[in-house]
């Protein structure tokens, strides 16, 4: 029995291993380390549903 820890990245659809990576803004979808380096933070559904509207409150981001 061989353990797969790999999630695919919600925003460039790039298997990564799971440790490696953040929750989108929005909906905590998994984003790659190499996605949020280039300033991605919001998968492609909620990025898809345009940028949020001035009073929407921002989900708290976790640290790691």
């Amino acid at each position: 029995m061989t353990e797969h820890d790999a999630m695919i990245c919600r925003a460039c659809g790039h298997e990564e291993r799971a440790s490696e990576g953040y929750p989108c803004q929005d909906c905590g979808t998994f984003i790659c380390n190499m996605c949020e380096l280039r300033g991605v933070v919001r998968c492609r559904a909620c990025a898809a549903k345009g940028p949020p509207r001035p009073g929407d409150p921002l989900p708290e981001r976790t640290a790691r």
